[in-house]
């Protein structure tokens, strides 16, 4: 009897003894909560508790598809609530890993961001060196990234960048719904003096500070920075033509699909004698092919755009010739459900 009950505490305290399980119990038992609360109507409950689900996922034990599923959750009960900029932030978490979520989250959550995107304004923000702490409207973003991607409601915003060695960078932008604003933060290195500050310098006799060296005439930091406005534009505008093409093709397959079923033939939509069934077919076709051409045409001017500015990034004399070791130019690519595009980063 003894033994016996020895043993059956020790099983008992089992499940606990381990921090991991306990946390990915946890984490379920917040999100069954979350999906009853959801199912039962009580979006403010269900949202409250997903967020706490996320919370403990993160610290628990649990794969990329279930952080982003509870995520991808989290943001569509934000939407139906209205809270659009929390939505779109958890939205765009989720399809982080959209090849990890089921088929059927992922189409409720691009369908989700895009119209939340519709309702916020979308900011890249990168600095220049990279690795800088940057904040907007105060507050720090978390983990350092080479490009933030950043959802912000309409109006006035304050995007700074903080770096140990350089002066802060501050840049003040009017953000619009619906649109995407590149900020580029670049921070300039304090003097050497001021950068190590030492406690007790000697006193040294002053000097006049060396000529600087000739630079260009030739406004490259103003074409560097329109060209990655320009290059993001175009990249984006095209994909979004080719991902439209996507749907138009599927929408035509769907329609030919019908038109047999009630015994039509879609290869007859070509004639001029064609049924009048076939019109709602052509007009499918005629959309589907004019995206797909403004999708490439616009993707190959977006590829032009990129290499003038990588090109405006590699040929200033006056930046190479001013420091002998510097970061290369870096290319980060960025896509989210609606937009994709690049930045360029580098120390120039």
């Amino acid at each position: 009897m003894s033994v016996a009950g020895v043993g059956n505490a020790a099983s008992a305290d089992e499940p606990y003894a381990d921090p991991d399980a306990r946390a990915a119990s946890m984490t379920a038992g917040l999100l069954r909560r979350a999906r009853q609360a959801q199912a039962a109507g009580r979006q403010v409950a269900a949202a409250a508790t997903y967020e706490r689900a996320l919370e403990a996922a993160q610290g628990a034990w649990t794969t990329d598809a279930e952080r982003a599923t509870i995520a991808g959750e989290l943001g569509l009960v934000e939407l139906a609530l209205g809270r659009h900029r929390d939505a779109a932030t958890h939205l765009a978490e989720c399809l982080q890993h959209r090849g990890v979520i089921s088929g059927w989250l992922r189409g409720q959550v691009d369908d989700g961001l895009q119209r939340a995107a519709k309702r916020v304004a979308t900011v890249y923000v990168t600095t220049n060196p990279p690795g800088a702490e940057v904040l907007i409207d105060g507050q720090a973003l978390y983990p350092p990234e080479p490009v933030h991607e950043v959802f912000v409601e309409p109006g006035e915003h304050t995007a700074r960048a903080r770096l140990e060695g350089h002066e802060e960078a501050v840049s003040s932008f009017t953000a619009e719904a619906g649109l995407t604003h590149p900020i580029a933060l670049k921070l300039r290195r304090l003097p050497e003096r001021v950068a190590r500050a030492p406690e007790a310098a000697p006193a040294a006799p002053l000097s006049a500070a060396p000529a600087a060296p000739p630079g260009s005439t030739f406004p490259l930091a103003e074409l560097r920075i329109g060209g990655v406005a320009l290059t993001t534009a175009t990249v984006a505008a095209g994909t979004v033509f080719l991902l439209r093409s996507g749907v138009l093709r599927d929408d035509l397959a769907a329609q030919e699909a019908a038109l047999r079923r009630g015994g039509g033939d879609p290869s007859a939509c070509g004639g001029a004698d064609a049924p009048l069934a076939c019109t709602e077919l052509r007009d499918t076709a005629e959309a589907r092919d004019l995206f797909h051409g403004l999708g490439v045409g616009t993707l190959v001017a977006g590829g032009v755009f990129a290499a003038v500015t990588v090109a405006a990034f590699l040929t200033d004399p006056s930046y190479l010739a001013s420091e002998p070791a510097r970061q290369g130019v870096r290319v980060v690519p960025v896509m989210t459900a609606e937009r994709a595009g690049v930045f360029l980063q580098g120390t120039w």
